[in-house]
């Protein structure tokens, strides 16, 4: 196991914010001018096969700086935030010998806490506790897997995402596997983590953000995300495809929604999933906002060497 020294000389810049808001262009120059390397925390753009529908990096961006967890799981592998959490603390001192700094982008708010925060102490679920419980799932869908939630965690059934299938199947397998309900082996408290860390993310006014993600919508479908996701269509059961963009598509293949609608839906998804996103920022005090009619990376020097 790792032992990762107290180094608070080191910095994680975590750079993040609603889809659309530009973070990743805000990273990469970041790192440019660092000279350091980039953690992705986007918990889609680490599977490969749905560049387009994900918005992964595109080879130029990838060239432009090093970037770690994109595009290198395949889209039938599980991949929990308590994972990612081991794999970036496990990597961290390899970069910090590189550079002082890291810069950690993405949107997928429970991987940042994951390495800001820490995640609870859960067991590590078995592959037979994890067979059990996606065979369930595949039998007999989301509304049963929700039943049988509220049943062995009541408590935790009021704060998982029901809609979520891989969060309600996550707290079933750890209820199943620890014994006890979930929600009780959360406790929230932070953990130690031995470096700085400085939290950014790019305010733009609501409805600029909006029209952000309407014209980005638009841009993938015409770069191709149609056939992106017919080619994904035989995977479409996966866990990973369940996510804004793919679902609907897949329903006007299915031939439940037509083509405008699948698009408008996409955006209209889009936009309610930025909501979340805002709302998770709102509750931390620690992410200082950048003015996007002002020079960004300027911004997010002064802002870091003011933390230095």
């Amino acid at each position: 196991m790792t032992h990762q020294p107290d180094t608070p000389s080191k910095t994680l810049i975590v750079v993040t914010g609603p889809t659309a808001s530009g973070k990743t262009a805000l990273a990469i120059d970041i790192a440019r001018e660092l000279g350091c390397e980039i953690i992705s925390a986007d918990s889609r753009q680490i599977y490969m096969g749905m560049p387009i529908g994900t918005a992964t990096p595109t080879a130029d961006e990838l060239a432009a700086a090093p970037h770690h967890f994109v595009a290198t799981l395949p889209l039938d592998a599980y991949y929990s935030a308590a994972e990612y959490e081991a794999d970036v603390m496990a990597l961290l001192p390899e970069l910090w010998l590189r550079s002082d700094y890291v810069v950690m982008c993405g949107g997928s708010m429970m991987y940042i806490d994951a390495v800001t925060r820490g995640i609870d102490d859960i067991p590590t679920i078995s592959d037979e506790t994890r067979r059990r419980v996606l065979a369930e799932y595949d039998s007999h869908g989301l509304p049963h897997m929700v039943r049988w939630l509220r049943e062995l965690d009541p408590e935790g059934a009021e704060t998982v995402d029901l809609q979520n299938p891989r969060r309600v199947i996550h707290a079933i397998e750890i209820t199943l596997q620890s014994g006890i309900p979930a929600s009780r082996l959360r406790t929230g408290q932070p953990k130690h983590r031995p470096w700085r860390t400085v939290t950014m993310a790019i305010d733009y006014p609501r409805d600029e953000l909006f029209d952000r993600i309407n014209r980005r919508v638009d841009r993938m479908i015409a770069e191709g995300m149609e056939a992106e996701a017919a080619s994904l269509y035989p995977l479409r059961h996966l866990n990973s495809l369940n996510t804004v963009g793919y679902k609907e598509l897949f329903a006007m293949m299915d031939g439940t929604m037509d083509r405008d609608t699948a698009i408008a839906r996409i955006a209209k998804n889009t936009r309610v999933y930025a909501k979340k996103q805002l709302t998770w920022l709102k509750r931390r005090p620690e992410v200082h906002y950048l003015t996007p009619s002002m020079p960004l990376l300027q911004q997010a020097l002064r802002l870091i060497k003011q933390h230095d």
